[in-house]
């Protein structure tokens, strides 16, 4: 997809164009994609991956040119409120995926899923095929293997023609592997969905509504998993970093 033509409203943050559609817009807009077998990396973006592609141009290259980066996390909604750009609310991944296998039920569509452990990935699943019986699971592999075998897992997952791909990996690999491959895998949707199948498979807990309202749920998964208290001080470090930026930021309007 040429992104000189992209009909969605956006917002520049940092040379990343964020979308400004809502959950609807979003999944409309996927929708026809994978009707008109549209070339598509999805990105659900927050400030820690914001400020990943700031000190990584590999990264950076691999937001800059997805075809579709979305407001995931709560303190990129407020940067866009901030800077005067406002998203028209926050796409958590998460519930995104959810909409997209709502809608491939609906038209049986094609999907595959790559990532996390083998237990996990099996566990999700099936609890994927029971809550969406019409949808064609055409394969399922855990993210578990080497650049060498890269070409390998690209043919597997080419071969089966799915509709739509969500991968699970590291931070560090999973848009830059989506990025390096998405014109050889040639899939209409290609989602990182990070942490998903480990709530699916039920190794961790989403947060309760009220915390997600509150606009906490960072916080929730930071009780789960204490180690990623390193990644979390990246939040603070965005918050200055748009203060500080923001006339740079609205003038690129």
């Amino acid at each position: 997809m040429d992104k000189t033509q992209t009909k969605f409203p956006t917002l520049s943050m940092y040379g990343i164009d964020v979308s400004k559609m809502n959950m609807q817009e979003t999944v409309q807009y996927l929708t026809e994609a994978i009707q008109q077998k549209r070339t598509h990396q999805i990105i659900t973006a927050n400030p820690i991956m914001i400020m990943a592609a700031l000190n990584n141009a590999t990264f950076a290259k691999a937001m800059q040119s997805a075809e579709l980066v979305v407001p995931d996390g709560t303190g990129l909604v407020w940067a866009a409120n901030y800077v005067g750009q406002p998203v028209k609310e926050r796409v958590p991944g998460f519930d995104l995926m959810f909409e997209l296998l709502k809608v491939a039920n609906e038209k049986q569509w094609k999907v595959y899923l790559l990532g996390t452990t083998t237990e996990v990935i099996q566990e999700s699943s099936e609890k994927l095929k029971a809550q969406f019986p019409k949808v064609r699971f055409v394969g399922a592999r855990d993210g578990f293997f080497s650049e060498n075998e890269d070409m390998q897992v690209v043919e597997e997952i080419r071969k089966l023609s799915p509709d739509l791909l969500f991968v699970a990996r590291s931070v560090s690999t999973q848009e830059p592997w989506i990025y390096k491959y998405k014109h050889q895998l040639d899939i209409p949707v290609m989602m990182g969905v990070g942490g998903t199948f480990d709530v699916i498979a039920g190794k961790l807990k989403r947060a309760p509504k009220w915390m997600q309202k509150l606009r906490l749920e960072w916080f929730y998964r930071l009780l789960q998993q204490p180690s990623r208290y390193k990644r979390m001080l990246d939040l603070p470090k965005f918050v200055f970093r748009v203060r500080k930026d923001r006339d740079i930021i609205t003038q690129k309007r």
